[in-house]
């Protein structure tokens, strides 16, 4: 087993520590790191960054060949966890002699530990790992105390403020997965790409921290009967009619390919996209339609034809609710010259 310890209070001496076991390349824009490694020991990248309200994020996307323990240790403070499995599984304990607990893919830790407790994760060998973890520091300045995001959180889940030994696994949440994928997907560079990165990572912090207020809720548990397989071939369905939107899809075929009934699968589009199944191809197909326009000589009754309409009328009606004008007026205002049929 491969032993790595790091002290999470600076994103900078994090990587170092990184680099230092993992080998590879560490590169730096706008207080944003990257470490892309490929070895006999360790494959994947890792990305990290420091954002107001000391609010610092590490994601990880990593294969070892060898099981691994990584120590995160706390000499000042001891900051709130909040780790979201994206795929993959991951093992916390408080201490080397600790209780050791999973937490799945799709499912999201809260953790922080009494001062001076290290927290300890597990990495299984041979298996990709995506995970990110947002760091909330829990030392605030005087004159920033009453406000900071930070101090909110603290009070969320400490009362008397006193940090303790605390670990939370909630349940599955397909939702936080699509707002880590927007994460991933910017693709802006230097103080825009800083901003975006931020705005979505407060979010993600807030869908965590609403997961841990519904799951107090005995109710909400219960609503949520998908199993893990189950929300991985939901996810797998999503990804495809995402990326082919214009294929003849029906509830019929969408479930024979994933082995769900037609009621798993409205269930599940509903909690991940709050659309049913024919909501989200119709979506994805106007979408879908919207790049076509911007970005294809194509005039709209052909694009009606590409993304697998069969009624140009309809198509201009769902278009302009969601972009307040026709396909043609789109078309026009791009490009005044343009010649739609």
């Amino acid at each position: 087993m491969k032993i790595v310890t790091i002290n999470t209070e600076k994103t900078q001496n994090i990587f170092e520590e990184l680099n230092k076991n993992f080998g590879g390349k560490v590169t730096f824009d706008l207080d944003e790191y990257t470490l892309e490694t490929n070895n006999n020991f360790a494959k994947g990248s890792i990305v990290g960054a420091s954002f107001n309200d000391n609010i610092s994020y590490v994601q990880f996307d990593m294969t070892f060949s060898v099981d691994v323990r990584m120590d995160i240790i706390n000499v000042k403070s001891s900051p709130i966890y909040f780790a979201y499995c994206s795929k993959g599984n991951l093992s916390h304990s408080f201490g080397l002699t600790g209780e050791e607990r999973a937490f799945k893919t799709f499912q999201t830790a809260i953790v922080t530990s009494k001062e001076k407790q290290d927290n300890v994760l597990f990495f299984e060998k041979d298996t990709k790992t995506k995970f990110t973890l947002i760091i909330v520091g829990t030392q605030n300045s005087v004159q920033d105390q009453m406000h900071s995001l930070n101090q909110m959180v603290k009070e969320t889940f400490f009362e008397n403020n006193a940090a303790q030994d605390f670990f939370y696994v909630g349940s599955y949440n397909l939702k936080i997965a699509e707002k880590i994928e927007q994460l991933n997907a910017v693709t802006q560079t230097g103080i825009v790409r800083n901003l975006l990165k931020e705005g979505i990572l407060r979010i993600i912090l807030a869908m965590e921290i609403q997961q841990h207020t519904d799951d107090q809720c005995s109710f909400s548990k219960d609503t949520n009967c998908l199993t893990l397989r189950e929300m991985e071939e939901i996810k797998e369905l999503s990804e495809a009619i995402k990326a082919n939107p214009e294929e003849a899809f029906t509830i019929k075929s969408l479930s024979k390919k994933s082995g769900l009934s037609p009621n798993k699968l409205q269930e599940g589009f509903k909690m991940i996209h709050n659309r049913t199944v024919n909501d989200y191809i119709t979506h994805m197909r106007v979408l879908k339609a919207e790049i076509l326009i911007r970005t294809s000589d194509l005039n709209i009754s052909e694009i009606v034809y590409c993304i697998g309409f069969t009624s140009r009328s309809y198509f201009s009606k769902i278009f302009k609710q969601k972009f307040n004008c026709s396909p043609k007026e789109y078309k026009f205002n791009l490009n005044p010259l343009a010649i739609t049929a």
